[in-house]
């Protein structure tokens, strides 16, 4: 025979952990929910990234601010805004703390040689593995972002960094 469940004597998991999301205030649970939707994006980004340039989270981290910083000291205008707005926040936060963007120059023009040059010296890369890292980046950011995006980033870039940016086929 089976046995009754007294439910005054003892709560059921359920009631106890639907009163305990009650005692925490809406404000807090939103707080928490877009929380964990930003670390999950931000994750997403970096595990692609590792995944396409073959690097761990760490590094991925670091190669990922650098080159979007370069690019954001190349595009002008709004479209920077705009880009970071499609972004992983988390990875828009750690770009803002990024020394170029504090007190760096404004953006400018500047072409392919450049953007390696700025990158390679920022992760003291080797020449050659310069641009395989860029295109991962890339890649990963354009898999983040809206293709109306793409196109304005890739409007504002010279046909040698726009050769970096399309997708490799």
């Amino acid at each position: 025979m089976a046995e009754k469940h007294d439910p005054m004597q003892a709560p059921n998991t359920n009631a106890r952990q639907g009163s305990t999301r009650r005692d925490v205030p809406l404000e807090v649970r939103r707080a928490q929910r877009h929380e964990a939707r930003t670390s999950q994006t931000y994750a997403a980004f970096i595990k692609h990234l590792c995944e396409r340039g073959g690097m761990s989270p760490s590094v991925a981290e670091r190669t990922a601010v650098s080159v979007l910083c370069a690019l954001e000291q190349r595009i002008f205008g709004e479209e920077a805004r705009d880009l970071e707005a499609q972004l992983p926040q988390k990875l828009t936060e750690l770009l803002h703390r990024c020394e170029r963007h504090e007190s760096g120059p404004p953006p400018r023009k500047f072409g392919r040689a450049e953007m390696l040059r700025m990158v390679g010296e920022e992760l003291g890369l080797k020449p050659e593995a310069v641009e395989p890292v860029i295109r991962a980046v890339f890649d990963a950011i354009r898999d983040q972002v809206s293709e109306g995006e793409v196109v304005e980033v890739m409007n504002q870039l010279p046909a040698d960094l726009r050769d970096l940016w399309r997708p490799v086929v």
